[in-house]
């Protein structure tokens, strides 16, 4: 199957409105996401001298709650913007039903995880 390129050709492969709402969510997220990731360096590594950017200065960046929700965004995004991804190909390399169900239970289960821990990361500091 072809990628759809345009919204119109989205809408017409789409099969569900989900379907076409996930192709809508990949586009946008990937452009938050490139602003959200080169703002995420520019604050961290070009604002500030290499000689600053020490642990305790992490540490101090991220007792913020901006911070904390700005790479908790960065976090959620691109997990949610991956796993999407990976969705689309499972679905065109795993033919067998039941080995997509398992393939995708087991990768969701990680992306679950991940964001389990990463949020748990985040937030405990």
């Amino acid at each position: 199957m072809i990628r759809a390129k345009t919204y119109n050709d989205a809408k017409q492969q789409s099969h569900t409105n989900a379907e076409l709402n996930w192709w809508i969510f990949m586009r946008i997220s990937g452009v938050v996401l490139t602003f959200l990731i080169l703002g995420h360096i520019w604050m961290t590594y070009v604002q500030v001298s290499e000689k600053d950017a020490t642990f305790d200065a992490v540490v101090f960046k991220l007792q913020q709650p901006a911070w904390k929700l700005y790479d908790w965004l960065i976090l959620s995004l691109s997990l949610l913007h991956g796993a999407n991804g990976a969705r689309y190909s499972i679905e065109d390399y795993v033919r067998s039903r039941p080995n997509r169900f398992w393939v995708k239970s087991i990768f969701y289960t990680l992306i679950a995880a991940l964001f389990v821990f990463g949020t748990v990361g985040l937030f405990s500091i």
